[in-house]
This record gives structure tokens, C-alpha cells and sequence, in this order.
């Protein structure tokens, strides 16, 4: 790790999505909340947006209306040519786009935090989608720091062939939220506050880099997407074995090669293969059943983060 520093410039415009899939309370009742009263979002010097992105799916408390908000963001979607034959979702990207970037553009929003829910028992968790970002994974590092003795793990997405076009990766530095486990169209206070400190830190931490401190070289740990697992199946592509009571809940807990992973109805456990030592994300997720999604092993690795501090005028 070097110990020069990085000159970043201030950050001006951040936005918070909420309801970008509309069966995931806990980022709609605080987007709404703060769409009322944002005072405790304000931060001197910046501009922060409550936004709910997916409107029409928040109503009807579903995930989405046509297709997944959270996996159109690609330039394919957003340079289609506007239509009302456009899957719904795809016309929001549109919008969304429009609003708050261009994506890959020099005036889109410099952070957009995207506000999920997961049924999985993953507790409190940062997604990142690039693991050279000096920047994020220094405001990682100060969430987790500040979130102490509360856990808070961080999920890289980063992968050579799972592209995921995320609502949130129109801006500069995407980050996703996600905190659980908690049922689809259900509200928890414990998830609801974690939630909320989450984004507390993250601004605090925003306000003090803007303020002129410098933060030091740090390094935190992540666990790195390798692959999604699907459930066993049979000839008709119907689920023939569920997750197994060893691994339910034991989201980031090590899972060695043996271990049992599926129990069919007939008690057969189907173990893990393989020859190493993986980490399980996403385990039994409710809304990861339609794309068969059993869950992700990750594996473990360290991110270092030169020093940073922001270029002030």
C-alpha cells in the first residue's frame, strides 16, 4: 500500500433511492420520511435527493411491475428509443437516467446510495462494484468503524461476466445498501434503524471529507461474488432440493468443501464440492428464487485505500 495521497474533488450532489424494487420497506418509509422532513440528511454544502425510484411497484407492493429496475441500467435499455411498448422499468431507467446522471457523464450525481431489503440474514451490508476506488472503500472503512461493535460486511460485485447495470451506477461512486433479513413487504425497526445509521455515516463521512480531513491509508475486508449457485433440479426444471438447515442463516460464515448445502425431501444432503473454502451471500433469498439463485459463494480478500482528501477551493 502506498502512502501518497489521492486529491479528490468535493462531493455536491448525492442522492438516496428508495423502493428502487417496491416490496423493500425499510428504504420507501425513509425515503418518504426524509421526502417530508430531510433535516437529518442535510449536510452544509450539499445537495442530497430522496428519491423513490419505482414508483408504480411501491403502490403495488411488488418488486417490480415488468422487469427487474435494478438490472436495466445498461446502455442497451437506456439509449432504447422511448415508447410506451417499453417494459415500464425500462422507461424509469430512461427517467432515472435522465435525472440524476447521464451515466458515464461529468454532470451526473457524484453518490447515489440505493436503499434494499434482502430476506437473507446478511445483517447490515455495503455493495461495491469496484475495488479500486480509493474513495468508496475509504467511506466503507468509516462506516464500518463508526457502525462498531454492530457488524457491517461489504459485498464486491466486481466480476468478469455478471454484469449487473445497477439503478445506482449512473453516478460516480455507486453504493448499495442492503440490510436484513426482513420479509418482502414488511417493516422491522432493528433493520429499519440499521438502515438508517448506515446513511447517517456515510453523510458524516461525506461532510468531513468535504470539510477538508484527510483520511488516512486503510484497509477492510470484503468478500468478492465467484459465482451464483442454483438449486438442484428435475427434468422439468422444478426445485428438487431446498437449503439446508446447516447453511440457513450462515450468510459470510465459512463453507468448507463437504459441508451440507441441499436436503432433498428424501433426506439427501447434497454437499459443498469443490477444494475450497468459500463464503455464502444471498442465502435463500426470497426474491432470487425466479432467478434461480440458491446463493452466491464469495470469496474473502483485503482492499487497501490510499490516503485521501478533497481538493478545496
Amino acid at each position: 500500500m502506498t502512502s501518497c495521497h489521492v486529491t479528490e474533488d468535493p462531493i455536491k450532489k448525492v442522492a438516496i433511492f428508495g423502493g428502487t424494487h417496491g416490496n423493500e420497506l425499510t428504504g420507501v418509509f425513509l425515503v418518504k420520511r426524509w421526502l417530508e422532513n430531510g433535516t437529518e440528511i442535510q449536510r452544509t454544502g450539499l445537495e442530497v435527493k430522496p428519491f423513490i425510484t419505482n414508483p408504480r411497484a411501491v403502490k403495488k407492493c411488488t418488486r417490480y411491475i415488468d422487469c427487474d429496475l435494478n438490472r436495466v441500467f445498461d446502455p442497451e435499455n437506456l439509449g432504447k428509443k422511448m415508447s410506451k411498448d417499453l417494459p415500464y422499468e425500462v422507461r424509469r431507467a430512461q427517467e432515472i437516467n435522465h435525472l440524476f446522471g447521464p451515466k458515464d457523464n461529468e454532470y451526473s450525481y457524484d453518490i447515489i446510495f440505493d436503499l434494499h431489503n434482502t430476506t437473507s440474514n446478511m445483517g447490515c451490508t455495503l455493495i461495491l462494484e469496484d475495488s479500486r476506488n480509493d474513495f468508496l472503500i475509504q467511506m466503507c472503512h468509516y462506516i464500518k468503524t463508526s457502525l462498531a461493535p454492530l457488524p457491517c460486511y461489504v459485498y464486491l460485485i466486481e466480476h468478469p461476466s455478471l454484469k449487473y447495470a445497477t439503478t445506482r451506477s449512473i453516478a460516480k461512486y455507486p453504493v448499495g445498501v442492503e440490510v436484513g433479513p426482513q420479509p418482502q413487504g414488511v417493516l422491522r425497526a432493528d433493520i429499519l434503524d440499521q438502515m438508517r445509521k448506515m446513511i447517517k455515516h456515510a453523510l458524516d463521512f461525506i461532510h468531513n471529507f468535504n470539510e477538508g480531513e484527510e483520511f488516512p491509508p486503510c484497509a477492510i475486508e470484503v468478500y468478492k461474488i465467484m459465482e451464483k449457485v442454483d438449486y438442484p433440479r428435475n427434468e422439468n426444471g422444478d426445485i428438487a432440493a431446498i437449503i439446508h438447515p446447516n447453511l440457513q442463516d450462515q450468510d459470510w460464515k465459512p463453507l468448507h468443501p463437504g459441508d451440507p448445502v441441499f436436503l432433498t425431501l428424501d433426506g439427501k444432503i447434497i454437499p459443498l464440492g469443490g477444494g475450497s473454502t468459500v463464503y455464502p451471500v444471498f442465502v435463500n433469498e426470497a426474491a432470487y428464487y425466479e432467478k434461480k439463485e440458491a446463493f452466491a459463494k464469495a470469496t474473502k480478500l483485503t482492499l487497501n485505500a490510499r490516503s485521501i482528501r478533497s481538493s478545496l477551493p
